[in-house]
């Protein structure tokens, strides 16, 4: 697995307006020492619409921010290997079908409740469990492969599968897979997605404390906390003070005039302007680059030719380094170029061609041409409608309307319709469009199977494959490195043609630091980890 890649951005020239800002306006969040306040600024625009649950929500968010709250039963390295965290140490048997865990037995929730192999159980189980409606956190679970977990001993656990189950460590080492407390999960489950004070409950560094929705989330220090994935115990400072801000400017605003200590998701065209005393911390999410699906199940994408003219009519490269600033790479694959088993041959593969767009959709019988110049066939205009889901930064509304301006250049009409969450859902579960736009964090490249697979739940573009089906479980179910690469070779090389998925770029966690704070680290997927944070 590659190593972790931290871009430092080298700021602009500090403009006299902004150090004006600087000198005005600034003022600290709270003295330094162990009283101290941080206060990090977010988007979280969604997490009030039920995604304080990691292991309900698939928002990258909710992870981000309950990692706080929520430990894990081990801790994955840079390097991808995995240290032990609430589980001192484990075993894997040969067949990759069971994992039995050795727990601490010096850890507690925050309501004083033990953590132990009943817990562990009660998380899992709660997981898989239909009527908890699950979904990312189930699949990484291994959902169907699910078997059971065992409570061996009260600090022995064993997981089991129905087969193989390869990514289950790396699942096993994320949020979404914490852990909440059993006393809450018997009392108050059903109210774990709203969230709040003793409903999160967890035995992380930091206890859910108050929480005012769409406007902030109050953690303060965990004073037991002594079993960090590296030995940390409780942080040095009391107060994490989450401001939900979803604007990027007003982001951007609050770490340049001190109001804020960290901001989180800074856009590339706004991090560079930031001043002096800010540092602009870059990570390139693994998994899937930000993307467009393309639904071959309903109206035009059903054509194969129709789904490859569409991604050779766009000009990805021109857009992506325009909007985003060179920050952000184009992407080639629908893995990132950062996640185990990227195939770095299929870079160049599918480059912008209006010409072969153009010569694709004649031979898709799409010869004739409107009033508005878009082709037809059969006396309908060849249209697709693409549902997006709200929130919509700037800088992807601009690169839609490049996109959307691209193909009308080979008489292709594309029409957006940005929803409100319940809107969207109304579409996309019956898969009543065209094609919609995402992109989806993971380091185990079984994020595919999701994705791809005839069953997979988030599987947009409604690819029903049996080849590919056979692909993605034969993966799954492969513990040899590179066995596995070659599988997702083949899934990479599939797209390439097929076009399922039409990948854009690879986004970036960019987070924004201000010279109060020390220590910050990030895990793989760029979210900060406050272990090590002094202020001051």
């Amino acid at each position: 697995m590659p190593a972790r890649s931290v871009r430092r951005l080298l700021p602009f020239a500090a403009l006299a307006a902004a150090a004006l800002l600087l000198s005005s306006c600034a003022t600290p969040a709270s003295d330094s020492g162990p009283d101290a306040e941080v206060v990090w600024s977010i988007e979280g625009a969604n997490l009030s619409a039920g995604h304080m649950d990691p292991q309900v929500s698939q928002l990258d968010v909710s992870g981000m921010v309950q990692r706080a709250v929520l430990d894990s039963l081990v801790f994955q390295e840079d390097d991808g290997s995995f240290s032990p965290w609430l589980a001192t140490s484990w075993e894997v048997s040969s067949d990759s079908t069971e994992y039995t865990f050795t727990l601490r037995d010096d850890v507690t929730f925050h309501d004083g409740e033990p953590f132990d192999a009943a817990a562990v159980k009660a998380n899992f189980d709660r997981i898989v469990d239909p009527d908890t409606k699950s979904a990312q956190a189930a699949s990484m679970l291994g959902a169907d492969f699910y078997k059971g977990t065992e409570v061996i001993d009260d600090h022995t656990v064993k997981v089991s599968f129905t087969q193989p189950y390869a990514p289950f460590l790396q699942a096993a080492s994320t949020p979404l897979l914490g852990f909440y407390s059993p006393a809450v999960l018997s009392t108050s489950a059903d109210k774990l997605k709203a969230g709040g004070p003793g409903i999160t409950v967890g035995t992380g560094p930091f206890e859910l404390t108050e929480y005012t929705p769409d406007q902030e989330i109050v953690y303060t220090r965990n004073d037991d906390y002594a079993w960090g994935p590296h030995g940390e115990k409780a942080p040095a400072f009391e107060t994490l003070r989450v401001e939900i801000q979803p604007e990027a400017s007003v982001r951007a605003g609050v770490i340049e005039s001190g109001e804020s200590d960290l901001a989180s998701n800074i856009p590339p065209n706004l991090a560079k302007g930031l001043g002096d005393g800010i540092t602009v911390d870059s990570i390139e999410y693994p998994g899937l680059p930000y993307s467009l699906y393309l639904n071959e199940k309903y109206g035009v994408f059903a054509d194969e030719k129709v789904r490859q003219a569409f991604a050779r009519g766009i000009d990805i490269d021109a857009a992506v380094d325009e909007i985003f600033f060179g920050q952000f790479p184009r992407a080639w694959s629908i893995l990132g170029s950062t996640t185990p088993g990227y195939d770095p041959a299929i870079e160049g593969t599918w480059a912008f061609d209006p010409d072969a767009a153009n010569a694709l959709l004649d031979e898709a019988g799409w010869t004739g041409r409107d009033d508005e110049g878009y082709r037809t066939k059969d006396g309908k205009r060849l249209s697709v409608r693409w549902i997006a889901y709200t929130p919509v930064p700037d800088d992807r509304t601009t690169l839609a309307n490049a996109i959307q301006a691209d193909l009308k250049g080979i008489g292709f009409e594309v029409v957006r319709e940005v929803l409100e969450p319940g809107a969207y859902n109304e579409q996309y579960g019956p898969k009543t469009f065209d094609l919609t736009d995402w992109g989806f964090s993971g380091v185990d490249p079984d994020l595919l199977r999701s994705h791809l697979h005839t069953d997979g739940f988030q599987n947009a573009s409604q690819v029903s494959d049996p080849e590919i089906d056979t692909l993605l479980d034969t993966a799954v179910a492969v513990s040899d490195q590179g066995e596995r690469d070659a599988l997702y070779t083949q899934l990479q090389e599939w797209n390439a043609t097929h076009t399922a998925i039409v990948p854009l770029y690879s986004p970036s966690a960019i987070t924004a630091v201000g010279e109060r704070i020390s220590g910050l680290d990030y895990d793989l997927y760029g979210r900060p980890l406050f272990y090590d944070v002094t202020v001051g």
